[in-house]
């Protein structure tokens, strides 16, 4: 059994440990929350063994767990899962695991120097099996024209912003805004299924404090363009396209993945879609688990390097289409990117 321990109590959390008791692989041992009641109180629904921590440090020294699962404001990721990788604990990590660049390679450097732990971007679509059927058919297709990808979902947190508050998810001071929250469900999509983008362009609708709250992205390639457009601060319900000679690729929701269809020149549609899971999260932990249990293994180690590799490369794309932007955190202003 693999034993987790877990920071951020909030529904992401609920999903992913629903997940991970879904394998029958794995134990809930540790919770970390800034509150002991309410680290208490969210173990309750899971299991009445579990240890609480109020303090980090004492979490990363006395927990008694392997993997830690870091599901707090993205500003916080890169110093969590530095002190979870000095301790010598594997690290699962939601997107955005870094706020720009100079993080992110801090986290190489750390792994290098510690090659016994495991670190991955808990990037779940990227698992699923709607995603890896979409990679295959654009790779089949004989000419690509371009994508048009959307995910637009109104924030529950935005109410409390227009009341004059700063939620996290809306804060430069915790990375927030949406081409981070949910740009990075595009921006996995569009490197994942074309490569790196030779140029960036970001066009954001910006909101008081100078987080977007939406906005536009043109990724340019040689032969075509891809356009991702996410926000935070209202609904979209456009359904997402990829472009090839006379086929059309359609997708319900760019991050979801729950129906794709191809549409043939003559108007003839052909259903693609695969098993869709329950638990969105549980294809992401399978191949995690997969992994952890064994792995130094050379296929567990391609597979690591893969998924480190891709991360890196949407980690720089969504820092210059930040930068393309004028869009700053006050991450950003610790280092020299």
């Amino acid at each position: 059994m693999l034993k987790l321990g877990i920071i951020g109590t909030n529904w992401i959390t609920e999903q992913f440990i629903d997940a991970v008791l879904e394998t029958k692989e794995w134990q809930l041992t540790s919770i970390y929350s800034r509150t002991l009641p309410k680290a208490k109180a969210f173990a309750e629904k899971f299991t009445d063994k579990a240890e609480y921590f109020t303090e980090l440090d004492k979490f990363f020294a006395e927990g008694n767990f392997e993997v830690v699962y870091i599901a707090s404001p993205n500003s916080l990721h890169f110093e969590q899962s530095r002190a979870a990788i000095l301790a010598g604990k594997h690290v699962i990590v939601e997107k955005p695991a870094c706020s720009n660049p100079q993080e992110m390679r801090q986290i190489i450097k750390l792994l290098r120097q510690n090659r016994g732990v495991c670190y991955f971007e808990a990037a779940r679509h990227l698992h699923e099996r709607n995603f890896k059927m979409l990679k295959q058919q654009i790779k089949e297709m004989d000419v690509i024209q371009g994508a048009s990808l959307t995910y637009m979902k109104y924030s529950s947190r935005y109410e409390s912003f227009l009341a004059g508050n700063e939620p996290n998810i809306f804060s430069p001071h915790f990375s927030g805004g949406a081409l981070q929250d949910l740009g990075v469900y595009l921006v996995y999509n569009a490197v994942s299924w074309f490569g790196v983008p030779d140029e960036v362009n970001y066009y954001p609708t910006k909101l008081r404090n100078g987080i977007d709250g939406k906005g536009t992205a043109v990724l340019r390639y040689t032969d075509y363009q891809v356009v991702l457009t996410c926000g935070k601060t209202a609904n979209s319900y456009l359904t997402s396209e990829v472009y090839g000679l006379k086929e059309t690729l359609i997708m319900d929701n760019a991050a979801e993945l729950k129906k794709i269809t191809l549409l043939d020149g003559q108007g003839n549609q052909r259903d693609l879609t695969q098993e869709v899971d329950r638990n969105p999260m549980l294809s992401e932990v399978q191949d995690f688990t997969s992994v952890l249990k064994d792995p130094t293994s050379l296929d567990s180690k391609q597979q690591m390097d893969d998924w480190l590799a891709i991360a890196i490369q949407v980690n720089r794309v969504l820092y210059d289409l930040r930068m393309s932007a004028d869009l700053y955190f006050d991450a950003d202003s610790k280092h020299l990117v």
